[in-house]
């Protein structure tokens, strides 16, 4: 915070602050935590994904504090986590342990396990619901009833099934791409990221970016110089559901399950076909983050890919150092926002400079006035 913001000015501070705990007083006893845990649930995985910490009544709390702000709630889940101490790290998470909510593969027709569509309205017309017409009047789309004997659609167990990278890798096809360093995951929380970055470090950033900011990314990267999108990538799994999450026990060494959390994962699919690459094989980029976020993680598996596929390149370094350096929505928009701070001192000193120059260059137009005659900067001597 800049010091110049108090000077002359605590009673407007004051008072604007004073006027959002007014809009905040509102909202008491109308709208619950509960209720925004209920009715906004995209919202709280959005920014308990970006915020960096699983709780959602934490997150209802600040996406009420913020009057539903994001971007403002993610700032008041950053700060609050951390205040929070580390108690235990968790154990790796196994995906393949996920309770399915919803699974769609793109690329097979029958795959392996279900074709899960969950909750969604992927596949129905966008159309404003009247606000006064009951939510379940009539359906988005006509529905044919099912046929007289028409067996029910069973709903799937939650079994181990295969991924569909485990139909290519039977088919030998799947680029290998395991590390035999393994090296631990890269904690952004902990250790400031350093370019070239790790895998793990960037997916981290991808896992916490602003969900616009990386498809807006995603979509620059497929674009080509004729203005059409590259096609290139197909979608093998979009999977939303829960994961057991497990610690080490302090007194007997063993791993505990504490509880379950809801994650998204995307594991996107590319052919090898540039030059230098093995046109023989497919190679999978992964995309996992907190709740329920697709649209992240679509992009999060695409933009792994390609920094893969394009690292050691001018264009792959400049590719880590965006998704590194530039994703993180609380610091892109705390940036942003800071310009609304005074900046009269600094921008006096370059009105100067400017006028200096001016001057050595000659005669200028006469400075503009006030009524009185006096010099339109005066007012400012005094910052």
């Amino acid at each position: 915070m800049y010091a110049g913001t108090n000077k002359g000015g605590t009673e407007a501070i004051i008072a604007a602050e004073r006027l959002v705990l007014q809009r905040r007083a509102m909202l008491d006893g109308v709208i619950t935590v509960d209720q925004v845990i209920e009715c906004f649930p995209r919202a709280l995985d959005k920014i308990m994904g970006e915020g960096g910490l699983w709780d959602p009544r934490t997150a209802a709390t600040a996406y009420l504090q913020a009057g539903g702000d994001t971007a403002e709630a993610v700032h008041l889940l950053r700060a609050h986590r951390s205040t929070l101490p580390r108690l235990a790290y968790s154990e790796p998470v196994e995906p393949r342990e996920l309770e399915l909510l919803r699974r769609i593969v793109p690329a097979h027709r029958k795959p392996d396990g279900p074709q899960l569509l969950g909750e969604t309205v992927d596949y129905t017309a966008r159309l404003l619901h009247p606000p006064d017409a009951p939510w379940d009047s009539e359906p988005p789309l006509p529905v044919e009833p099912p046929e007289p004997g028409a067996e029910a659609a069973e709903s799937p167990q939650d079994v181990p099934f295969r991924r569909y990278r485990d139909y290519l890798a039977d088919r030998g096809v799947l680029a290998d791409r395991t590390d035999p360093d393994d090296p631990e995951p890269f904690d952004l929380a902990l250790v400031a990221p350093q370019l070239p970055a790790e895998r793990s470090a960037l997916l981290s950033a991808m896992a916490l970016a602003e969900t616009g900011g990386l498809i807006n990314i995603w979509y620059q990267s497929i674009i080509g110089p004729d203005g059409y999108t590259d096609e290139s990538v197909t979608l093998g799994e979009v999977r939303h559901g829960r994961v057991p999450i497990r610690v080490v026990h302090p007194h007997t060494g063993n791993p505990v399950q504490i509880g379950r959390i809801r994650v998204t994962e995307t594991e996107a699919i590319t052919h090898l076909t540039d030059r230098g690459e093995d046109a023989a094989k497919f190679d999978i980029g992964y995309g996992m983050a907190l709740g329920h976020n697709e649209r992240k993680t679509i992009a999060m598996a695409s933009l792994d890919l390609a920094a893969h596929r394009f690292r050691g390149t001018e264009g792959g370094q400049r590719l880590d150092q965006i998704l590194l350096h530039t994703t993180d929505g609380l610091a892109s928009c705390g940036f942003l926002e800071h310009l609304k701070l005074p900046h009269y001192v600094t921008f006096r000193s370059q009105l100067e400079r400017a006028e200096a120059a001016a001057g050595e260059a000659g005669p200028t137009t006469e400075r503009p006035t006030t009524e009185h005659g006096e010099d339109c900067d005066h007012d400012h001597d005094h910052a």
